[in-house]
Parts: C-alpha cells; sequence; structure tokens
C-alpha cells in the first residue's frame, strides 16, 4: 500500500472513530436531559471541541437524531436475530408459545435497557425531527421481522392463517410498545427484571395465542395445535382469515 494511499485510510478511520464518539456522546446527552434536550453546544463540549466542528460529520441536529433511530433498529434487529431458530423450530404449539414469548419478553427487554433509543424509535419525542426514509427503513425491517415470524407460526398451524394480517402485527405491536411506554413513564428506574410492566408480557402473549387460536376453545390450542386448522387455511374463510396471496402492505411502527 502507498504512503498516500495509508494516509487516506488512516482519516477515513479517524472520521468513523470521531463519527462514533459524536453519537455515543450525544446518547449521552439524550439520557440526561431527554431525547429533546440534544444540545450540539453540550456535545462539542464534552469532546474538547468547537461546536462548528461538529458540521464537518453532521450537518444538523436532526441528523444526528436520524443516525440514532436507524443504529437503534439496527442493534433491536441484530438482537432479536437469537430468537429466529427457536421459533422455527418449535414443533408443538406449546413449543411455538414458550418461543413466542420468549422473543416478545427479548423485544421488550432491549427496549427497556436502552430507554434512550428507545424514546427515539417508539415515540415522537422530538418537535421537528422526522426519520429520513433510509433510517426508517430499518424500523420496517424490524417490523418485516415480525410479520415472518407471524406467518411462520401460521403456516405450521400454531395460529390462525389470518395471524400475519396487518391486524394480527398491529395487534401484537401496540402490545409490545404498549408495555415499553407504560415501563419508561412509570417505572423508569426498574431493572427489566422487576418491572411490573414487564412481567406481564407472558400473560399479554398468552392472550394474543388466544386471540388467534386455530382453535375456537383457546384451552383446546394446546393440544390441537395443525390439527385444527383445517377449516381455516385455504380459503382463508374461516374466523374471518384473508386469503394469503393478498399481500398486506407494509405496516409502520410507532
Amino acid at each position: 500500500m502507498s504512503e498516500r494511499a495509508t494516509a487516506t485510510e488512516r482519516r477515513a478511520r479517524r472520521r468513523r472513530e470521531t463519527t462514533e464518539e459524536v453519537l455515543e456522546v450525544a446518547l449521552a446527552v439524550m439520557a440526561e436531559s431527554g431525547a429533546a434536550g440534544l444540545s450540539l453546544g453540550e456535545v462539542a463540549r464534552r469532546m474538547g471541541i468547537r461546536p462548528p466542528s461538529l458540521y464537518e460529520y453532521f450537518d444538523s441536529k436532526n441528523a444526528i437524531y436520524d443516525e440514532l433511530f436507524a443504529r437503534g433498529w439496527r442493534q433491536l434487529s441484530q438482537w432479536m436475530a437469537r430468537y429466529d431458530a427457536p421459533l422455527q423450530r418449535s414443533s408443538g404449539i406449546d413449543e411455538a408459545r414458550k418461543a413466542a414469548t420468549a422473543a416478545v419478553l427479548g423485544f421488550v427487554q432491549w427496549a427497556v435497557e436502552h430507554p434512550t433509543y428507545a424514546q427515539l424509535m417508539f415515540w415522537r419525542p422530538v418537535p421537528g425531527f422526522t426519520p429520513s426514509a433510509a433510517a426508517y427503513r430499518h424500523a420496517v425491517e424490524a417490523l418485516d421481522w415480525v410479520d415472518r415470524a407471524l406467518r411462520s407460526l401460521a403456516d405450521r398451524g400454531f395460529l390462525r392463517i389470518d395471524a400475519g394480517s396487518d391486524e394480527a402485527v398491529g395487534v401484537l405491536i401496540t402490545m409490545v410498545t404498549g408495555v415499553i411506554s407504560q415501563h419508561l413513564a412509570n417505572e423508569p428506574a426498574a431493572t427489566f427484571a422487576k418491572s411490573r410492566h414487564c412481567a406481564m408480557v407472558p400473560v399479554l402473549t398468552e392472550m394474543f395465542f388466544n386471540h388467534f387460536s386455530t382453535s375456537e376453545d383457546p384451552d383446546d390450542s394446546h393440544a390441537g395445535g395443525a390439527a385444527a386448522t383445517d377449516t381455516t387455511r385455504g380459503s382463508g374463510q374461516g374466523h374471518g382469515g384473508p386469503d394469503r396471496r393478498l399481500r398486506r402492505a407494509a405496516a409502520r411502527p410507532g
């Protein structure tokens, strides 16, 4: 590698490192002052630089918010990837419910353990800030993960065929983000393990499974599983289920 190429690589590396430092310091300021309390002057002071120097890395405060929004959703998606295998290999209704409950708990756990990201991701706390299309794509990808998980459970007969519908995805997302919001609003200092609201997740997940059960009697779903799905698959008319050939429009979280 030439001397010029080496110097270019060093400059690129320093730029990446400084960009990451700006984001980490901004996150720390937001943790203390709230998402809307981000101050570029305070970020610069903590970094030991002049405020105008920040514009070499981000052209506005909203650009920092935008990158943190995308970064939060990327990190959450990476965290949730650990639940793919248990959901995919679940072979019975009880195992499927257990895997789904673990995944919902994992989603909530990440959010309550990263409350500054969660404010930006699940609320709209900053007047005038709207995520860019590029940043919002990461939120949509996370929602698509929920969609695929529900469709997989429905395809194997553990949920009604309409569990992959807009309604089902919306119910689950509303349930999960509601728990997160209640925790952050009412007991933000509590750990995930000690949170009264997080402790409700297994019950709420059970309610979701019972509502979208393949059986008219929720108790039967534990034993009936795939055998109870014969009248709900195919045309999609059982329990009002939509035709699976009709792809839903991508929903949007938060």
